[in-house]
């Protein structure tokens, strides 16, 4: 028997079901958590500032979607740097579903992709507390620990943010 996908009014395929705080698929009718809005693109402090407080509040999956779409959005000069940001919280939302095996190799795919902008970070991420934090973790994942109570701080001072001239 076929199963109708839901699609939107361009015809791609989008599941309408409600999602819960972990972005499993919930059953037709269910409520769940509010989404981000599709194919959001906040610019980079934004993002960064939206997916801090998704973090910080346990919807990774969610801080996921809002980085996502920036790195969709992004030159293609700063894409692997989202699409690593992307992936931490990827690997942070694996590892609250209990996937521990994928929570580490995200995680430290994660670290290996934002690693080429230790240097010289932009919007004040603070790359180098990331990958220390990634490598970290996905060690005590791989002992059996569970996460760390607290997430990763993506960015440092909105304030020291501010004063870079690429977050113009």
């Amino acid at each position: 028997m076929a199963v109708d996908r839901d699609r939107d009014a361009t015809g791609r395929a989008r599941n309408a079901r409600a999602r819960d705080e972990l972005g499993r698929p919930l059953p037709r009718g269910t409520e769940g958590v509010e989404p981000p809005p599709e194919d959001l693109a906040l610019p980079p402090l934004e993002s960064l500032a939206e997916a801090q407080r998704l973090l910080d509040s346990g919807r990774a999956f969610q801080a996921h979607e809002v980085l996502e779409g920036t790195w969709k959005a992004a030159p293609s000069a700063e894409r692997d740097l989202w699409r690593g940001l992307a992936q931490f919280a990827v690997g942070i939302t694996h590892a609250q579903r209990g996937n521990t095996v994928g929570a580490a190799r995200l995680l430290r795919r994660a670290a290996d992709r934002i690693s080429p902008w230790r240097s010289d970070p932009p919007y004040c991420i603070d790359v180098d507390g990331l990958i220390s934090w990634a490598l970290a973790t996905a060690d005590r994942i791989d002992a059996g620990d569970r996460l760390p109570a607290s997430p990763p701080r993506l960015a440092l001072s909105t304030q020291e943010a501010s004063t870079d001239p690429r977050t113009e």
